[in-house]
């Protein structure tokens, strides 16, 4: 059963993500590596994240891993991020021919206890709740009209705006953004705050 962390995760790209997905359970935003040096609308989104729930920096142990960690860091409010450091492990990942330029295994390439114990002695905060939060899902936003009906842009980029997320954030981009800042009881009062904007025009 997935970790459920309070903190969003910052990785360096997909496959990082897709491996921690099995772990946590949790926000995971990729880097899409040194392209976050120029994309400044995804520096604002983990900007909020970090303001919001406060966002772990989990990054490759090479170079070029150490290199984005800083990046993204410098562009962060002290106190609102929190260092996961992986150790240097040599190998080479699965699906790729050869080893990378340093020879280190990156995030996706680790087993489940490194990457465990590497969140744990970074204190990793859990989530704990008195009862289960009801998630904020895919079919929400399209029943409130933010995604797949006539119209659906506007509102969501009414949405954007009033919470202060890049324009070009995708509806399943959006829904664990939305869970990671928002309960369910918040996420419908602002749905009906966007429908009045709207309407006014």
């Amino acid at each position: 059963m997935p970790i459920r962390l309070s903190q969003a995760v910052i990785v360096e790209g997909k496959y990082d993500k897709i491996r921690l997905s099995s772990l946590l359970d949790a926000t995971i935003i990729e880097t899409n590596g040194f392209s976050i040096f120029r994309d400044k609308e995804k520096m604002e989104l983990i900007r909020t994240l970090a303001q919001t729930c406060g966002v772990l920096l989990l990054m490759d142990s090479d170079a070029a891993g150490f290199k984005i960690r800083s990046f993204v860091a410098q562009g962060l409010p002290k106190g609102t991020f929190t260092h996961v450091y992986i150790p240097d492990i040599y190998g080479k990942e699965r699906r790729k021919a050869a080893p990378s330029k340093e020879g280190k295994l990156g995030v996706e390439g680790l087993d489940t206890d490194t990457l465990l114990e590497a969140l744990r002695r970074a204190g990793a905060g859990v989530r704990t709740v008195s009862q289960p939060k009801q998630p904020i899902t895919k079919a929400d936003l399209f029943a409130d009209g933010l995604s797949g009906t006539p119209g659906a842009a506007l509102l969501r980029e009414h949405l954007l705006r009033l919470m202060k997320l890049p324009e070009h954030l995708s509806p399943n981009a959006l829904v664990p953004v939305l869970n990671s800042l928002l309960t369910r009881e918040q996420y419908q009062a602002l749905v009906l705050k966007v429908r009045e904007q709207a309407a006014c025009g």
